[in-house]
C-alpha cells in the first residue's frame, strides 16, 4: 500500500484532528473519516462514504470522486487533473478553495510520480471567475469577519491566497489550462502561470476588478504586459471589459481554440505527449525559461547552463539516446 500524504501543513495547522498520514487534505478526516488513497484501487467518496473497488481500473489511476469539496482531483498515468468544482458560484475561489489549491499545488510540486497537471473548471460556462466576491474578498477588505476555520486561516496568512492563484508559488512542472469557459479576474490571473492553454471558442477573458473598486493583485500589472501587447493589456486593466476567445488566440494568449466539449480531451492529449518526455529535462527547460525571462542574454545563457548540465548528467539522459539506438520507447525514471 502506498499512501499519498498531504503535501503541505496548511490543513494540519488548521485541524488538530488531522493525522500526518492524511491523504491529499487532512480535513477530509473530519468530514469523512480515515480514507486511504491506494495505488491500484479506485477510491470514490459520495455522501460521506468511502467505497473501494479493487482491481477494477488501470492500476496507474486514482480518482477522487464527488464529495463536499471545492476541487475534484483525478490522477491517471502521471497526469494530475484539477477541476474547480463550484459551478453554482461560477467556480469562484472561496477560503476553502484557497486552502485546497495550496495543498494540491504543493503535492504536485513535490510528488515525483506526477509529471503534468491540467487545470479546468466544472461545467461549460466558467473556467474560474476569480476570488469569491461574497466570501473571500470581504475578508481582505474587512467587510466580513472570519467565521469558519478556513476563513481564519486565510485571514491570518494573506500569502495563502497569493499561492492559491500561483502568484507567489514556484511551480517547475508543466501546467496545462483547459479553459472550458470564462476566465475572469483571478481566473484570468491563474492562466499567467500555465504553460499551455487550450480554450473553448466560447470563452471570454478579462480583469474586472476596477469595476468593483479593487486591485487585480494576482500579478496582472506585472505578468500580463509580458504575455499580451501593452495597449491591449492596459485596455483590459483599465476598462474591465472582456476579450473574446478569438482575439485571445490571435494575440497568442491561448494555444488552441476548440468546441467546448473538446477542451479537456485536447488538453489530455497534450499532457500525454509531455509525460512521454524525460521529466528532469521537462522541468529544467521550464525553470530555465522562467529564470532567464527578462534577463540580459549573457545572464540567460548562464542560467541555461545551470539548469541544463545536471540534466545531461542524469540517468535519464543515458536512457534516452540508448532507447533511440535500440529502437524502443525510453523508460524515464526522473533520475
Amino acid at each position: 500500500i502506498q499512501r499519498y500524504p498531504a503535501a503541505s501543513n496548511t490543513f494540519s495547522q488548521q485541524s488538530q484532528k488531522a493525522s500526518p498520514a492524511t491523504p491529499l487534505m487532512p480535513d477530509i478526516y473530519e468530514k469523512h473519516g480515515k480514507i486511504d488513497f491506494l495505488r491500484g484501487h479506485h477510491v470514490s467518496l459520495e455522501a460521506g462514504l468511502c467505497e473501494r473497488a479493487e482491481a477494477l481500473i488501470d492500476p496507474t489511476t486514482i480518482f477522487m470522486g464527488e464529495m463536499d469539496m471545492s476541487l475534484k482531483i483525478d490522477i491517471t498515468n502521471h497526469i494530475l487533473t484539477i477541476t474547480l468544482n463550484r459551478p453554482e458560484a461560477r467556480n469562484a475561489v472561496d477560503p476553502e478553495t484557497v486552502l485546497e489549491l495550496v495543498d494540491i499545488w504543493t503535492r504536485y510540486r513535490d510528488d515525483r510520480e506526477l509529471r503534468c497537471a491540467i487545470l479546468t473548471g466544472a461545467g461549460d460556462k466558467t473556467f474560474c471567475s476569480g476570488a469569491d466576491l461574497a466570501k473571500l474578498i470581504p475578508l481582505f477588505t474587512g467587510a466580513r469577519k472570519p467565521e469558519t476555520e478556513a476563513d481564519k486561516a486565510v485571514s491570518k496568512n494573506g500569502m495563502l491566497a497569493q499561492q492559491a492563484f500561483l502568484r507567489d508559488f514556484e511551480l517547475n512542472k508543466p501546467l496545462i489550462a483547459a479553459i472550458n469557459g470564462d476566465a475572469i479576474a483571478g481566473g484570468m490571473e491563474l492562466l499567467y502561470s500555465t504553460d499551455i492553454r487550450i480554450a473553448s471558442n466560447k470563452a471570454r477573458f478579462g480583469l474586472q476588478e476596477v469595476k468593483w473598486a479593487i486591485f487585480p493583485m494576482g500579478g496582472s500589472t506585472v505578468r500580463l504586459p509580458r504575455q499580451l501587447p501593452f495597449a491591449k493589456t492596459m485596455e483590459l486593466l483599465l476598462t474591465g471589459e472582456l476579450m473574446d476567445a478569438e482575439e485571445a488566440w490571435r494575440l497568442g494568449f491561448v494555444n488552441v481554440l476548440c468546441e467546448p466539449d473538446e477542451v479537456l480531451e485536447r488538453a489530455r492529449a497534450v499532457a500525454e505527449t509531455i509525460i512521454k518526455n524525460g521529466p528532469l529535462a521537462v522541468s529544467a527547460v521550464k525553470r530555465s525559461v522562467l529564470a532567464s525571462f527578462g534577463r540580459p542574454i549573457s545572464e540567460g545563457l548562464a542560467k541555461e547552463l545551470e539548469f541544463g548540465i545536471p540534466v545531461f548528467l542524469s540517468k535519464d539522459a543515458q536512457e534516452g539516446p540508448r532507447a533511440f539506438k535500440e529502437k524502443r520507447e525510453p523508460v524515464y525514471r526522473g533520475e
